[in-house]
């Protein structure tokens, strides 16, 4: 596995193999970041977009000049797999209890930072083309695909960039996201120039549900007596069982210590001695356990890199949920296809707070499928395929070759995997217990967030309009794209 360690030696980008052969690429790699952070700016009019603004109103006789697919696959790369991660944290607490030494849901590192590594934000990129997905590489498919192209990107040439992007490309639809250009589909000015042709853009969908059985795992593998117990704030208590009822009682009866609000599992998990009633964990507090971070943190790296190309870059409201999410091309709707699953809830019942409501959108068949119900029988077999995935057979903690990727000494991270410590028994199946009684109680998983979050903003990248720009903008606000422009052959006029 050495070969795929990235060489981190500063070298001259200039004389760089892949670098030297294309003006851009040396281009690129001369850009110093902090220059991108500076110079970073919305500049949302791509070529051949025309602007009706009275005055300052522009009609472009341009064509659309669509990103070329070197462009495109930087933009790929700068939100996919970059290497690997180094387990850097302890295994035991200071007070001699085993610290959880198996957090993440993946070694494989990304561009962006994500929660216990659990790589949950998923692309999808709109050009002419049609949508792709951008795939996630996990475990050994991920190792080999680094193995197979310079680990310095300085070193790539053309023909890598595109190879390694379209490996990671899947065409989900043959024709370009496409909504009626008016609310409640586009917001405000959007709908004049957002999605426009030649234009791609970078949509963020986020998983919640391996993370969130994942959090759920982490937080009931606290030491014994720390672990806290989960409460849905969402729901007023009512007793369901007759040990449900017997325990409610004795609570009011003061026959026991009365627990100031009703974990799920009830006072028996308390006598486990694992769990306390002193730290609650409302389910609505929990939320998307910040799983929903990477988006952000994906989008920003996309578009320094846009900077750095010297391509238009806008961050702006997608087409509005639910609608982005779902396709009717019968009315010219054409989203992403999400499934639908969730309660049929009653017109006289009480409903419970969003999204617990509300449509759960699942996954996409067969492309991308949510860790619940229809894609798994139950939830506990869901919590059981979090555990295979980190455990299993080519999981994360158990693929010595590939966990040994970012240490010096293999015999080093051998050692951290006999030593670390899995979720103990009782956190398992309390977790469990959690995520049935969600299901259970609200007819979705997750209830208090969604299975698939829509951040509900997007990337947008372009050429940009230059005689737009030249007769309106300050010279420094284009002085990169007109570089890029002359040094990668971009159309100017």
């Amino acid at each position: 596995m050495d070969d795929m360690r990235v060489d981190e030696a500063g070298t001259d980008t200039a004389d760089a193999a892949g670098a030297a052969d294309h003006a851009g690429l040396r281009d690129l790699f001369s850009y110093p970041l902090i220059d991108a952070v500076r110079e970073r700016r919305t500049r949302r009019v791509a070529r051949g977009v025309s602007i009706e603004a009275g005055p300052l109103s522009h009609h472009s006789t341009s064509e659309p000049e669509p990103l070329s697919p070197l462009e495109e696959a930087i933009l790929i790369a700068s939100i996919g797999t970059t290497g690997a991660v180094l387990h850097d944290g302890p295994l035991t607490k200071p007070g001699g209890a085993d610290e959880l030494g198996s957090p993440f849901l993946n070694v494989v590192a990304g561009g962006a930072s994500s929660a216990d590594n659990a790589q949950a934000t998923h692309f999808f990129m709109i050009n002419d083309e049609g949508v792709w997905l951008i795939r996630r590489l996990r475990g050994r498919e991920a190792a080999d695909f680094l193995r197979d192209f310079p680990a310095r990107w300085a070193d790539r040439t053309e023909a890598d960039w595109v190879a390694a992007a379209d490996h990671v490309k899947r065409r989900v639809y043959a024709d370009r996201m496409s909504f009626p250009r008016e609310w409640p589909y586009y917001l405000g000015w959007n709908a004049q120039h957002s999605n426009a042709p030649g234009t791609t853009c970078f949509l963020p969908v986020v998983d919640n549900t391996r993370q969130y059985i994942n959090a759920m795992l982490i937080l009931a593998s606290e030491p014994a007596g720390k672990a806290p117990l989960f409460i849905d704030d969402f729901r007023t208590f009512h007793p369901r069982t007759l040990t449900d009822w017997l325990a409610w009682a004795a609570m009011n009866l003061r026959l026991v210590e009365r627990i100031p609000y009703q974990p799920i599992g009830g006072v028996k998990r308390v006598r486990e001695g694992r769990f306390t009633k002193d730290v609650p964990a409302p389910l609505g507090f929990v939320g998307s356990a910040r799983t929903d971070h990477e988006a952000f943190l994906g989008l920003q790296t996309l578009l320094l890199t846009g900077e750095a190309l010297g391509l238009g870059g806008w961050i702006h409201s997608c087409p509005l949920p639910p609608y982005v999410m779902q396709r009717d091309e019968s009315a010219g709707l054409l989203g992403l296809g999400f499934r639908e699953h969730g309660p049929k809830l009653s017109r006289w019942r009480r409903w419970p707070p969003t999204p617990a409501s509300q449509p759960n959108y699942v996954g996409i068949d067969g492309v991308l499928q949510g860790l619940c119900p229809p894609y798994v029988s139950s939830m506990d077999e869901a919590v059981d395929m979090v555990l295979e995935e980190k455990y299993g057979n080519g999981g994360a903690y158990a693929d010595a070759e590939v966990f040994a990727t970012r240490y010096r000494d293999r015999a080093d991270a051998e050692a951290y995997l006999r030593l670390q410590a899995p979720h103990p028994r009782e956190a398992v199946a309390y977790t469990k217990e959690i995520c049935s009684y969600i299901y259970d109680t609200y007819g979705r998983f997750p209830a208090h967030t969604d299975a698939w979050n829509l951040p509900g903003i997007w990337a947008q990248f372009s050429h940009v309009e230059l005689p737009y720009y030249e007769r309106f903008a300050a010279p420094e606000h284009v002085r990169r794209q007109r570089e890029t422009a002359e040094i990668w052959g971009r159309s100017t006029g």
